[in-house]
């Protein structure tokens, strides 16, 4: 039987808390700003389709091995993956996975909160009618106006980040499973006001076909690897924060039933956004293979020139908001969690000095943006480097190390035991996936992103 450890943190209420704080930091930006636009770039309904086998053949086995060793050890990463490795007679070097999540989370909180902070300006932008008529050199000069400014920049960046280290001050149930409590409900019905906007504004029978009406003629190899790559990272994997929020999962809830929700959870939030994008885009002839402009530049467009643009376009930059608040809770966690468990620190003073540090290196994206712009390594600005380094290398890499862990590192017995699923059957396809499926998917994502394939 399971050993019974407890966090010092706390426990979720309910397993649907943890649904909702696990489903929060799964959706975030990537689920609203990247799902849209690599959909747009990748043709459509065929890619959409390998994104959904890929959610359901790499995302959650990962997803469940990483909830099952959370809870297992009840610690901070770096404290569970030690625990565990001496719980199965193994090297305790095996905390270096540990290590390497919360790092990753670390440094992609730290760019994250600029890029989150462009979404807290566009609601003012918005809100106060700038869009309104505006052509699309007005909106591209917008945008720059703001990522060339080093002040304005920052002090949108410092906002975020204060509101993040907020909410993690406070303990699990005052402060995360509030925040979620009321940030996800309210990320729902804000999506599908926008779902119904684009439904009476945009063209939704063309939104509709270009999502969910496969043409594998315009699916790449190049296509298929990133719908693999997009599946493993939407879920926010193998950075920490769903292993640090497993730690906190009550025992006795089904690891394989949450997982498997919180998955069709996030899924449905980017189904959403693009049947709330796409359309919109289609209905003012735009091109809906923009690239990462397709937010910040592409729909500020579309808003600018449609009935109730100015109300409907600011709700659209407060949900953008909300699910970068929620990503960004469960990206500090982890290293706060660590801090009071290791350092005898109170949480408050913890999240204060996490936060600090994130934001300081943040300072270093905000400044490639503008007045660092020539400043790089490997031909790559401080922004791109730190995006390439954990979604390319640290985030695949981890998620491998974590599907052989619990696969082949830990005994079968404690994973059957702690996952503990009534059908047989059931566990032994989740045991075939992540020794033999799941890895080989992550792999190739891995090269893929470092150019060998």
């Amino acid at each position: 039987m399971t050993e019974q450890r407890t966090s010092m943190h706390g426990q979720w209420t309910t397993r649907w808390v943890f649904v909702l704080a696990a489903t929060g930091s799964a959706v975030g930006l990537g689920n609203i700003w990247k799902f849209p636009y690599i959909t747009g770039e990748n043709g459509g309904g065929a890619f959409v389709l390998i994104y959904l086998v890929c959610v359901a053949a790499i995302g959650i086995p990962i997803m469940m091995a990483e909830v099952m060793l959370g809870r297992r050890g009840r610690q901070s990463p770096i404290n569970t993956m030690r625990v565990l490795a001496k719980e199965s007679n193994k090297n305790p070097m095996w905390q270096f996975l540990g290590w390497s999540g919360m790092a990753a989370g670390f440094i992609i909180i730290s760019y994250y909160s600029v890029i989150a902070g462009w979404a807290l300006a566009y609601v003012f932008r918005a809100g106060v009618g700038v869009f309104e008529g505006a052509t699309a050199d007005g909106i591209n000069s917008i945008f720059n106006d703001l990522v060339n400014d080093p002040e304005r920049l920052l002090a949108w960046h410092t906002i975020f980040m204060v509101m993040t280290i907020a909410v993690v001050a406070r303990r699990v149930k005052s402060g995360l499973e509030k925040a979620v409590c009321w940030l996800m409900p309210m990320l729902f019905i804000l999506l599908l006001i926008l779902v119904g906007y684009a439904w009476n504004s945009g063209d939704f029978s063309a939104g509709l076909k270009f999502l969910f009406e496969p043409d594998f003629s315009k699916l790449s190899q190049e296509g298929v690897l990133t719908a693999m790559g997009h599946a493993f990272f939407t879920l926010s994997l193998g950075m920490g924060a769903i292993m640090m929020y497993g730690s906190y999962l009550p025992a006795g809830t089904s690891i394989a039933k949450t997982s498997i929700m919180i998955s069709i959870a996030d899924t449905g939030v980017a189904l959403l956004a693009g049947m709330a994008i796409f359309p919109l885009v289609f209905a003012n002839g735009l091109e809906p293979g923009a690239g990462p402009g397709l937010i910040f530049k592409t729909l500020p467009l579309a808003f600018g020139h449609m009935d109730g643009g100015t109300l409907f376009g600011t709700l659209f930059f407060v949900l953008l908001v909300f699910a970068a608040w929620t990503s960004a809770i469960s990206l500090i966690e982890p290293p706060v969690a660590w801090l009071v468990e290791n350092k005898n620190v109170n949480r408050v003073w913890a999240a204060v000095v996490t936060g600090i540090g994130a934001w300081l290196l943040g300072v270093g994206t905000v400044l490639s943006f503008n007045k660092w712009s020539d400043v790089k390594w490997f031909d790559k600005t401080i922004f791109d480097l730190l995006d390439y380094l954990t979604a390319n290398i640290m985030l695949p890499l981890g998620g491998f190390f974590i599907v052989l862990f619990a696969a082949w590192i830990m005994k079968r017995e404690m994973s059957k035991d702690e996952l503990a699923i009534e059908n047989p059957k059931m566990f032994e396809l989740w045991y075939f996936l992540v020794r033999y499926v799941t890895p080989i998917g992550v792999i190739a994502v891995f090269l893929k992103s470092i150019g060998v394939i």
